[in-house]
């Protein structure tokens, strides 16, 4: 009996996701794909390298080290931008990787321009007070050279839409950016389901590639399987797991699943979550450990060599995040590194 967990991922869906997302641009509209944090935990190679066939020419990531393995991935064609921006202690890997910074401040911007780096991105900051150039820091740059490509903003609210930021924040980006002979770039996924007033130049795709909340037409992405590895009996009055925070009210069989908190089953999930074994779901009883969690499989036909799927056809990211108190991109970003990954070719 094999004790490996097993997450599979679809690639077509990612790419089906993507041409969908892009056909709700403007058509004027570019729709780029964020694949920081190895895309999202579905692996930066293989999802990079489906969405350039796929026609993808713009990727962002988060620092300059996923730029230059995701550069040895696509190849030379591709724009990659880093959202962290530039230091110069990187200089270097930006030139060999043919890597674009994201200018966060005007003290990053000088930097790179003296340096001659090359093509740059530059971010603004229209509300969300978190990266990018507030308006005085902006004009102070003055005249912008040819190699700034792309000025871009981030909304700090897209996911509510009836929120006033979401306003507030396309009006900024407008008064500081109208007139500018360079293409502009507001919204994530989330901006992208605001409507076509925050569609600019270009968009930015991120959860929605993956299947997740606010893209409710997602295709699932991730399925994960744990195999069941012991069932037992527990009498009334006994506890299951660390703390003792369960208490079995009657006599209950306990099934132990191979995977845990290691695996990206956060902690959080301890009390709130259910695990669909078949077609019946079973509740966790008591907390999720590093290697294993418990469920109480009463009632349920259930054998060690069983596989249980914690997330998939049944039970999407945010359900799951849901139970946790978190957000699809925390179960995504979370998942570890010893699942058995199995690959859905994009075709």
């Amino acid at each position: 009996m094999s004790l490996a967990a097993t997450l599979t991922i679809d690639l077509g869906a990612i790419v089906r996701n993507w041409r969908a997302l892009d056909a709700l641009s403007t058509p004027e509209c570019e729709t780029a794909a964020v694949v920081k944090a190895d895309a999202y935990g579905c692996g930066a190679v293989p999802v990079g390298q489906a969405l350039a066939r796929a026609g993808v020419s713009t990727f962002f990531v988060a620092v300059p080290t996923e730029g230059a393995a995701l550069r040895d991935a696509v190849g030379p064609g591709p724009a990659i931008y880093i959202l962290g921006g530039y230091g110069r202690d990187q200089s270097a890997l930006y030139r060999s990787a043919d890597l674009r910074a994201v200018l966060n401040s005007a003290e990053q911007a000088r930097s790179w321009f003296q340096d001659a780096m090359g093509r740059a991105a530059i971010q603004l900051d229209t509300g969300m007070n978190r990266l990018g150039m507030e308006a005085n820091e902006f004009k102070s740059l003055g005249a912008l050279p040819d190699t700034v490509d792309l000025v871009m903003s981030h909304l700090g609210n897209a996911d509510d839409p009836p929120h006033p930021l979401n306003r507030t924040q396309l009006q900024a980006f407008q008064a500081m950016t109208d007139g500018l002979a360079i293409r502009r770039s507001l919204s994530a996924t989330a901006g992208l389901l605001l409507g076509s007033d925050w569609h600019f130049d270009l968009t930015r795709m991120g959860i929605g590639l993956y299947g997740g909340w606010p893209y409710a037409d997602a295709e699932p992405v991730i399925r994960i399987e744990a195999p069941v590895i012991q069932v037992r009996q527990v009498e009334q009055g006994e506890t299951v797991g660390y703390g003792a925070t369960w208490v079995a009210d009657q006599p209950r069989q306990i099934a132990t699943i191979s995977a845990g908190y290691a695996d990206g089953l956060i902690r959080a999930l301890s009390g709130g979550a259910s695990i669909f074994l078949g077609d019946r779901t079973a509740p966790l009883a008591g907390r999720v450990s590093m290697d294993l969690i418990t469920l109480d499989v009463t009632g349920i036909d259930c054998a060690p060599g069983d596989m249980a799927e914690l997330i998939g056809s049944k039970q999407s990211i945010d359900q799951v995040a849901a139970a946790a108190g978190t957000i699809g991109h925390e179960i995504l970003t979370s998942l570890g590194a010893r699942y058995m990954r199995e690959y859905r070719s994009e075709a």
